[in-house]
């Protein structure tokens, strides 16, 4: 699939917007994990993520798991943007019976595979789709998005082990190292040391990419996809934050929104509105 790498960083663009908005509005949510999955998501949705919006529940669709399902204005944007759901839907957000919940939940909105909740659940469930398919005999591909932070969860490597010794090469997940979790920089809360020595010695082949370069992005993607000798991780280095001067590299906006005045500073740097 051939991707238009400037109309991929707009798109990015117009996420991180709707990101902001989303939880100022609720004036709740978790902005910081969203921008920085954000180019992620969109690289992953525009090159190699083989979906129908028009037919959301395609049995032969390829499976995303935003295991880190805290950060679901990322993926609802994304999901706007590709019509699975509509823009307006997106006002819903944190609303009580709305279509976009604060954790992603396959019940409610069209596109979403996982209903998260509890951190470190997601490689597992990606990992039972892919086995699926290959019992179905099925091309498709479970792709799983963890955060960092994530990682630090046992039931992680459980599901890294039982997929390298299934060898299940349609099994992608994407780390998002943004360095920050809930409550402090993971450094400070359990140093993760090596990421790449780690996935490495549990058998999977490691990629890594700078996380905010679309045209890398795409690439490392694709070069993700291609891999099927056994389960592939790409490690993203991001940043928390990222597009919002005071968002970045902030822990406090883990799970905080903007107030007025900060809102109104995140739409000039976006772009949306004229300094």
């Amino acid at each position: 699939m051939a991707a238009d790498i400037d109309a991929l960083e707009e798109q990015a663009r117009r996420c991180r917007v709707e990101i902001v908005k989303m939880v100022h509005r609720a004036q709740a949510g978790h902005p910081g994990g969203s921008l920085s999955e954000i180019d992620l998501l969109v690289g992953l949705y525009g090159s190699v993520l083989n979906v129908r919006p028009d037919e959301p529940d395609w049995e032969d669709r390829d499976r995303f798991v935003l295991s880190k399902g805290h950060a679901s204005p990322g993926m609802y944007a994304v999901l706007a943007e590709h019509g699975f759901i509509q823009h307006e839907d997106l006002k819903s957000y944190r609303v009580k019976g709305g279509v976009c919940q604060g954790h992603v939940d396959m019940k409610w909105c069209p596109g979403v595979d996982f209903s998260a909740g509890s951190l470190g659940m997601g490689l597992s469930f990606g990992l039972g789709c892919a086995l699926a398919a290959r019992l179905d005999g099925s091309d498709r591909n479970a792709w799983v998005m963890l955060g960092d932070g994530e990682v630090q969860e046992g039931s992680v490597w459980e599901a890294v082990m039982a997929a390298k010794h299934h060898n299940v090469g349609n099994l992608k997940a994407i780390v998002d190292v943004n360095r920050i979790q809930n409550d402090d920089f993971c450094i400070e809360q359990m140093e993760l040391h090596d990421l790449e020595a780690t996935w490495a010695s549990f058998g999977w082949e490691v990629f890594t990419v700078d996380g905010h370069d679309m045209s890398a992005v795409v690439g490392a993607l694709m070069a993700v996809a291609a891999h099927s000798e056994g389960p592939a991780v790409l490690l993203a280095q991001t940043v928390k934050g990222k597009g919002v001067s005071y968002m970045e590299d902030n822990p406090s906006f883990h799970g905080a929104a903007p107030n007025d005045e900060q809102f109104a500073q995140a739409m000039v740097e976006l772009g949306e509105v004229a300094a």
